[in-house]
């Protein structure tokens, strides 16, 4: 990329936050370090704190090697000569002006107009003010022609239920082409949800039995360990299910679900995404009691910014259901929750049992291959199969096929998630984001289960143990 790309200026709204200080300054560094970004770039932080450029440049330092144990310090320093900082508070339009001024003078710097990425790290709550501000102040039009895109990431939620992403959505497509917005769920690109894709549609051995008459259930996880780690304000009244299962965990049953896009065009990728989870059965009425269930860990109405009262869910398992041709009559159990016993995101795949099973007579009828992918920690690729054990006797044994990227000799070439949506948006290649049908599905899926909680047990849990679903 560094030989090919014009000029380049992220600009990253909310860049004293923790997910710029977790996520974005070490993965633009990494991408540094690796060659990944154009040869001339400059990251612009936009923030209502208070800081000069040198302290900026030493909390970019510190984030970095916060992030890693090992890396190259000189380098970091040279990186860090591309920082600069602008000082605003998001409601202020004259800081906006500020900023636009900023960059135009990073232009005639450069001698040429640039590319614009404008990556919003900030509640989503602030996204319509970002966005109308932006508008206003001229900073959302490109150079035109061939000169200089302007392209935006948003992260999730998209809005707070169904009626505010379609007010966002409207605004965007009044500020900008669908091409120029990036809706960033990153799991998408992390490398086993991708590898999804490849496992099903490069293997002549699986697509055949992708269907009803050989899968009996498909679980989805995705459960963390901890708790929402000072994030109560957010969190509460958004809840688990807003939280990671409107993107996702339905980005992963997608990926699971979908037809094949037969290229691997972004548009293409995105149709049939959206075909699944359009196909999902609405859950309403009686159905939310018996097919949902959710939870809150003891202590969470103690945490610093959530209500005493609060039944904000932090976990839910929802029994959902594709009405086509391919998945009809098998369940897809969608699971997620904070205070587990472990973290790990996975899905798992249960084939049928063979009707005639060349099994020892007195044994349980119960061989059954699983498929897992282990989307982490640990990523990988894991199939259970059934062999004889070694003797005179005919008994069986389970035994596993598995690729871990652990254990891979391209391990250490593994992409970070945030590394990869960096770098495919100044490609230009929205093949690992969410479009508009996507987004629209998946809010419509969730919103009637949502609004009919109010009459749903809340189950709680200990920490670290997670709810008793035996619990009615």
């Amino acid at each position: 990329m560094s030989g090919n790309s014009a000029p380049t200026i992220f600009v990253i709204f909310g860049v004293t936050g923790d997910l710029s200080r977790r996520k974005l300054m070490p993965s633009l560094f990494d991408l540094y370090e690796k060659g990944f970004l154009p040869a001339e770039f400059k990251i612009v932080g936009f923030s209502r704190q208070v800081l000069n450029h040198d302290e900026f440049k030493e909390s970019a330092l510190l984030a970095i090697s916060g992030a890693r144990k090992r890396y190259n310090k000189k380098k970091a320093v040279k990186f860090t000569d591309n920082l600069l900082y602008q000082p605003g508070f998001f409601d202020n339009a004259l800081h906006y002006q500020n900023l636009a001024e900023t960059l135009i003078a990073l232009d005639e710097r450069f001698g040429n107009c640039s590319n614009k990425l404008f990556y919003l790290a900030t509640p989503p709550t602030l996204y319509e003010m970002i966005f109308q501000n932006l508008a206003h102040s001229g900073l959302t039009i490109p150079c035109g022609g061939a000169k200089g895109w302007t392209r935006v990431l948003v992260e999730k939620p998209f809005g707070r239920d169904i009626h505010a992403a379609r007010k966002l959505d409207e605004l965007l497509g009044l500020l900008f082409k669908e091409e120029q917005v990036f809706r960033i769920d990153h799991y998408l690109a992390k490398e086993t949800v991708q590898n999804i894709l490849a496992f099903r549609f490069s293997n002549a051995l699986f697509e055949p039995i992708w269907n009803n008459n050989y899968i009996e259930k498909v679980e989805l996880r995705l459960w963390e360990k901890d708790g929402i780690a000072g994030r109560g304000e957010y969190y509460d009244g958004i809840g688990a299910l807003r939280d990671v299962g409107q993107n996702h965990i339905l980005q992963m049953l997608a990926l699971v679900a979908m037809e094949n896009p037969s290229t691997l065009s972004a548009a293409e990728l995105m149709e049939k995404r959206a075909l699944a989870l359009e196909a999902l059965r609405p859950i309403t009425g009686d159905a939310i009691a018996r097919q949902t269930k959710r939870g809150q860990y003891i202590g969470f109405r103690e945490e610093k910014g959530v209500a005493p009262s609060s039944t904000t869910e932090t976990f839910f398992k929802i029994t959902a259901h594709i009405d086509n041709t391919r998945w009809r009559g098998v369940p897809f159990y969608l699971e997620s929750g904070k205070g587990m016993s472990e973290s790990k995101a996975e899905i798992v795949i249960y084939f049928k049992r063979p009707t005639a099973c060349l099994c020892p007579p007195e044994e349980d009828h119960n061989h059954q291959n699983i498929l897992t992918f282990r989307v982490q920690p640990d990523e990988g690729i894991s199939l259970g199969f059934w062999v004889k054990k070694p003797g005179f006797d005919f008994d069986l044994k389970e035994r596993r096929f598995s690729f871990s990227y652990r254990d891979s000799v391209e391990e250490k070439k593994l992409p970070d998630a945030y590394q990869r949506v960096l770098y495919d948006c100044v490609r230009g290649d929205q093949t690992l984001f969410a479009g508009t049908r996507e987004l629209q599905a998946a809010w419509k899926f969730i919103m009637p289960i949502i609004e009919g909680w109010g009459a749903t047990p809340l189950i709680e849990y200990e920490m670290g143990a997670g709810p008793d679903l035996t619990q009615p």
